[in-house]
């Protein structure tokens, strides 16, 4: 076939649709949640991740395309000649699903016109996406005038493991993207660290309540949904009922219980992803807000407390630290305290974890916040920073995918940035391309996860003929 500037896009996806729901679906049916409690040598991230991307491998070579894994962690898929690569890089890896699930999480169901799974929309949806338009694109007869190479990855919901092992052992392509965010298009990611925050058992005090055991949240880059903690007291009664008014008019459900001698709180808020946490409601630190009010036995019960129920509580953008900022193209800093953990026996920890823009860093960060709480007794560890990318508006690359944007949907085409870390940033010429549009609903990490089967076939089309201009 010749040149297809003139073809449908959208219809000749349209009418694949069953085979493109059914590549999808294969995917989503492996449940591909790290688990570092069954990793191994051969499964350095647990069985589930590895199993996907076997099974994306092994999907495309029924298909007959050619590929080539990396060990257990990451593999592609390759197509095309030349001496440049375009890289699309996806992931197979999904959060953990949580609770407050409607249907099952790794039975894909279709309602109302959305795909209701696990990785629907984070990352699997739009990957097979990506995958599926260079099989559409081949079916077409396109002649690529340079590889393509659809990375697949394992890792990325955690520490990027995957990638870090392929760079060692491949090169990076050229230029790229990932689809793994939204349209129209992200050419800005802010930088990315953690602030752990350790508490030491010990140092009693004379304070009469005791907090046993507390914990929230799955992942750093998740709002934690659901928070539960176990405390003694001599008042049973008055926490019970000071519970009760202090759920009142707020956005979160709870529960208490009296058992033997302790009281066991349970809250449930909102998840969401910890790039967004506003949109989220933190159960962690709900649940920290309210037994802050009360004087604990132990000097790190107090400060473990006082520190997410007071300075980290719905402080978005890290102002109760020292380290807010904003940038003039990148935006502001992002706070999620995403990890809460305390027992009398180890102490205990908080990981908030920052999307930062242009204009600091994460030495800067780590020096705000020991100034912020330098009266308090608490080790600060910083994890290893991804710093922030930006990909100018005038790169070819950005000029070609925001005009298929804007001529596929008639939509404003744009630049964006956004907190979260995608692999576009592991390219020097690499963006973030779909699958969400400005009208999607954004359900990523979530209960009730979902891709609309419209937005699929729209990102699909998109993405097919962005792959047939960047490479003719």
């Amino acid at each position: 076939m010749g040149k297809l500037e003139n073809i449908n896009w959208l219809q000749e996806v349209e009418e694949r649709q069953d085979a493109l729901l059914e590549d999808l679906f294969r995917l989503i049916r492996v449940r591909s949640v790290r688990e570092d409690a069954l990793a191994s040598e051969d499964a350095p991230v647990g069985p589930g991740p590895k199993a996907a991307l076997e099974e994306f491998l092994k999907m495309a070579q029924e298909d007959g395309f050619a590929t080539e894994q990396f060990g257990p962690l990451v593999g592609r898929i390759e197509i095309g000649e030349g001496e440049k690569v375009l890289g699309i890089l996806g992931h197979v890896d999904v959060v953990p699903e949580g609770t407050g699930w409607e249907t099952d999480p790794y039975e894909p169901v279709i309602k109302d016109g959305r795909i209701y799974a696990r990785g629907s929309s984070d990352d699997k949806g739009p990957t097979v996406g990506a995958y599926f338009a260079i099989k559409l694109l081949r079916e077409l007869g396109v002649q690529f005038n340079q590889k393509i190479h659809l990375i697949i990855g394992t890792d990325e919901e955690s520490g990027w493991m995957c990638m870090d092992h392929y760079s060692q052992h491949a090169e990076m392509p050229d230029y790229g993207f990932s689809p793994d965010a939204q349209f129209p298009i992200i050419n800005g990611e802010k930088g990315n660290v953690s602030a752990i925050f350790h508490f030491n058992s010990g140092e009693n005090t004379n304070g009469t309540v005791k907090l046993a055991q507390f914990q929230a949240g799955l992942r750093a880059n998740m709002v934690p949904q659901e928070a539960v903690a176990t405390v003694k007291t001599d008042h049973p009664e008055e926490m019970m009922e000071d519970f009760g008014r202090y759920l009142e008019g707020k956005e979160i459900s709870g529960h208490v219980s009296f058992d033997a001698d302790s009281l066991q709180f349970e809250v449930t808020g909102k998840a969401a992803h910890g790039s967004t946490p506003e949109k989220g409601h933190n159960a962690g630190t709900y649940l920290a807000n309210f037994l802050n009010q009360y004087d604990y036995d132990a000097q790190s019960a107090n400060e473990f407390l006082a520190l997410a129920g007071q300075t980290l509580h719905e402080d978005f953008e890290g102002s109760q630290l020292g380290v807010a900022i904003t940038d003039e193209i990148m935006g502001a800093l992002s706070m999620n305290v995403g990890i809460l953990q305390y027992n009398l026996t180890e102490g205990g920890l908080i990981n908030a974890n920052f999307r930062y823009p242009k204009g600091t860093d994460s030495a800067t960060i780590q020096s705000a916040i020991e100034r912020a709480l330098v009266d308090q007794a608490i080790q600060i560890e910083m994890t290893k920073a991804k710093e922030p990318h930006y990909v100018s508006p005038e790169d070819p690359l950005v000029k070609t995918l925001l005009d298929v944007y804007h001529q596929q949907t008639g939509l404003e085409a744009y630049e964006q940035t956004i907190g979260g870390g995608t692999y576009g940033r592991l390219m020097e010429r690499g963006v973030s391309y779909g699958a969400l549009f400005p009208d999607s609903i954004d359900t990523m990490h979530q209960a009730n996860e979902f891709l609309a089967i419209k937005d699929l076939l729209r990102a699909t089309a998109i993405y097919a003929e962005a792959i047939y201009r960047l490479t003719r």
